[in-house]
């Protein structure tokens, strides 16, 4: 089994919206053949809780705009640490990086296919690694090589 078409549509619009709002490391796997409850997840992270809940009402936004889909259940706004958008066919988690990192939701999911994603949501792999290097330098008073 693999994602149906409707997933995929959600997971690119998803995905593109996260980019637009600077996400960083933006990935989407095909979980369909080893969870019967969706289709596909999509993770997002961000530096900050401000950046994390603007990247989610994007999202939630850009679907209800361009594609009339609403979450069923939306989860972790108190703290904007880590949400989570339930689309059904779709899940969509955007967290903080340190959340990111502690949890390491890429690992469990793997062995699971990518789903292939537009450009601009693929350019933002590894953004949060550039965030971390850039911040240690900041917090160190070191150059980091840019003026």
């Amino acid at each position: 089994m693999t994602a149906t078409d409707r997933s995929i549509e959600l997971i690119t619009a998803a995905a593109q919206a996260a980019a637009d709002k600077l996400a960083h490391d933006v990935i989407a796997y095909d979980v369909s053949d080893v969870l019967s409850i969706t289709d596909a997840f999509l993770l997002a992270s961000a530096p900050n809780d401000r950046q994390v809940k603007s990247i989610v009402d994007e999202i939630e936004e850009r679907l209800q705009k361009e594609l009339g889909a609403k979450p069923v259940r939306r989860e972790g706004d108190r703290e904007s640490r880590w949400i989570l958008l339930d689309y059904v066919d779709i899940v969509v988690h955007v967290q903080h990086s340190e959340e990111r990192v502690f949890y390491a939701l890429e690992r469990l999911w793997k062995d699971c296919p990518e789903i292939e994603l537009p450009a601009d949501a693929k350019a933002t792999r590894g953004k949060a690694a550039e965030h971390a290097r850039l911040q240690a330098a900041d917090d160190t008073g070191e150059p980091d090589g840019e003026w």
